[in-house]
């Protein structure tokens, strides 16, 4: 009887060890050259700088009787890489004149019922086709609205 019963607790511990065995094999991580092999890298984080074109002041157009004259006075910020801060910094003063160009046809009213995203969004188009017209790349990647004042 004492034979059968150390046989017995032999058993269960065996079984107990090829199920714990056989559970650490199925969680375990792949080995490598198999699944993570077959795994992308993770794609590698690009550092952004900011450059910021301050004071942009238009002035906006007289709606009819309107006597006051009106303005409007943003700062942009340009997103762009490390590589090309310096040539978004030498084309500065042609973002100004774009950014006045497509700022000034705007009335009080039309100036004021916009949004900021839509100031960005329509300063992007706009800066996008000035550089498809000229054959050049742009040096950024967008741009944002950093403070935008309408009086």
């Amino acid at each position: 009887m004492k034979a059968k019963l150390i046989i017995a607790f032999a058993g269960v511990a065996l079984a107990a060890a090829a199920a714990a065995g056989g559970a650490m094999w199925y969680l375990s991580p792949a080995p490598a050259g198999t699944a993570a092999a077959e795994q992308k890298p993770a794609p590698e984080k690009k550092l952004t700088k900011y450059v910021t074109l301050d004071k942009v002041i238009v002035m906006l157009r007289r709606a009819p009787n309107e006597q006051a004259a009106h303005y409007l006075s943003v700062d942009l910020v340009l997103a762009t890489t490390p590589e090309l801060e310096k040539e978004t910094k030498e084309h500065l003063p042609l973002l100004r004149s774009v950014a006045v160009a497509a700022l000034s046809p705007r009335t009080l009213s039309e100036a004021s019922a916009m949004t900021v995203d839509q100031y960005a969004e329509q300063l992007n188009k706009t800066f996008d086709a000035a550089y498809a017209k000229e054959n050049h790349i742009k040096p950024f990647s967008e741009v944002m609205i950093g403070k935008l004042i309408i009086e």
